[in-house]
């Protein structure tokens, strides 16, 4: 993947990108007859309006109507960098009020593709305060249950890319794009600029992925189709891909299984369980845990399915927070959820604990025990303690022959115990860790396979 600056496209050339070949159609939305020079009665606003209409063939920074994309159909909001910046004035605000109102009503999802430089410093205040109308229709939609997802372009700074961008319920960035906050005039002098990039933005968690220009359509189509078919029926729980040793015979041969190197992880499970699926990346909190967590989205057997997998690591807080930002997403959208559980618990170092472990743990927990959709668990090897806990659905987990689900690990609950290393495969038995063990006492619904 390129990391140089991409082309600025205009609305119209963004739209031509993305969306199905003759499918545009412009919404037909009125604007208000603006007052001589603006609210302000900035000297010279008129002027330079007609001067960007000129120059763009546009009336306004952005240009809003509906489209396929790979099939599904949305309305697309492109921002015209080359009308202002891309500025947000209240002509701005009209124009994106209209469009996600006509989404709400015809049960369409949002697709903005955004580039702009922030409000109109020419409309002051009044400028700034379309910001609070955008939060507004986009807190509106997503009460309705409606997906948003964002392709920030270059650039993506100021309050388009708090609201437009960040606020989306996915965002894909092209590479290369200045995306930020701070726009590159109003940054500290000695900022590091590669902070304000779309790579940069990816890492800290902001943007679930880079996509080439390129790619856009193909990806979008990818997206919109999954996150706009809802279903009320429990994710079938993936069948097994271990061994057909049959279930261990004590509770350190559990342990001793779940940790095999040899063992399917998360990832085998996933590309066996869907057809395709898309990732989403980050806690939208400046993290990722790219190693302890995998979630997105997937079709499984004709229908969406999103998942949060644990690949047998420590999660870290991070991870916890992505989970739980996907599997709120997934209510709101109606799509039933499968977790797979797999580490030997949550990562317990200092850095951890910075990053509000207890915090995160406890805000997957919530986000598991209030989803209205139907969460499915399985636990594919170790199951330690409430690291692992967490994500497991309460009343619909299960689990394979070669995993084990435990209070705390059977080293650890001898040491606590102060019982010497040769007690700890019998404490791994009096734990009763096993896959049947956790069947006859509740914990699990049952095991799958043979």
């Amino acid at each position: 993947m390129s990391d140089q600056p991409t082309g600025r496209h205009s609305a119209r050339e963004i739209v031509a990108l993305v969306a199905d070949d003759s499918t545009f159609a412009e919404l037909p939305l009125s604007i208000r007859n603006p007052r001589p020079d603006g609210p302000l009665a900035w000297p010279g606003y008129d002027a330079s309006r007609a001067r960007a209409a000129e120059r763009t063939g546009e009336q306004e920074s952005v240009v809003c109507g509906t489209a396929r994309i790979g099939g599904a159909r949305a309305v697309l909001i492109a921002f015209e960098f080359g009308f202002l910046g891309g500025s947000l004035g209240q002509r701005t605000g009209d124009l994106l009020e209209a469009a996600y109102t006509y989404a709400r009503e015809h049960r369409l999802p949002v697709v903005p593709l955004v580039a702009t430089g922030g409000s109109r410093m020419q409309e002051g205040m009044l400028a700034l305060t379309q910001l609070q109308r955008v939060a507004r229709q986009s807190a509106l939609t997503r009460e309705a249950g409606l997906a948003q997802v964002a392709v920030v372009r270059d650039p993506t700074t100021g309050g388009g890319w708090a609201t437009l961008g960040a606020g989306a319920d996915v965002v894909l960035a092209l590479p290369g794009a200045q995306v930020g906050f701070a726009g590159s005039r109003v940054r500290p002098a000695d900022a590091d600029p590669a902070a304000y990039t779309a790579e940069a933005q990816l890492a800290a968690g902001a943007v679930d992925a880079v996509v080439r220009p390129e790619e856009l359509r193909e990806a979008l189509g990818r997206w919109l189709p999954l996150l706009t078919s809802p279903s009320g029926t429990p994710a079938p729980p993936p069948e097994p891909l271990g061994g057909s040793g049959g279930l261990p015979g004590t509770g350190w041969d559990a342990v001793r299984r779940a940790r095999s190197p040899r063992r399917p992880r998360a990832a085998a499970y996933l590309d066996a369980y869907f057809t395709h699926r898309v990732a989403i990346s980050g806690d939208r909190c400046g993290g990722t845990d790219p190693d302890g967590m995998l979630c997105g989205f997937g079709e499984h057997r004709g229908r969406t399915v999103a998942y949060a997998a644990q690949t047998g690591t420590a999660t870290r807080p991070a991870g916890y927070r992505t989970a739980a930002r996907l599997i709120r997403l997934a209510d709101r959208l109606g799509i039933p959820v499968l977790t797979l559980v797999d580490t030997p618990g949550a990562a317990n170092d200092a850095e951890a604990e910075r990053e509000g472990a207890g915090a995160a743990i406890a805000d997957l927990f919530v986000a598991v025990a209030g989803a209205r959709t139907p969460v499915t668990s399985l636990v594919i090897g170790e199951g330690g303690s409430g690291g692992a806990l967490a994500l497991a659905a309460p009343g619909n987990t299960w689990a394979t022959a070669d995993s084990y689900f435990s209070v705390i690990a059977p080293e650890l609950a001898a040491a606590i115990l102060k019982r010497p290393p040769r007690e700890v495969e019998p404490t791994a038995d009096q734990l009763r860790i096993r896959p049947q063990d956790l069947v006859e006492l509740g914990v699990i619904r049952g095991t799958v396979g043979p």
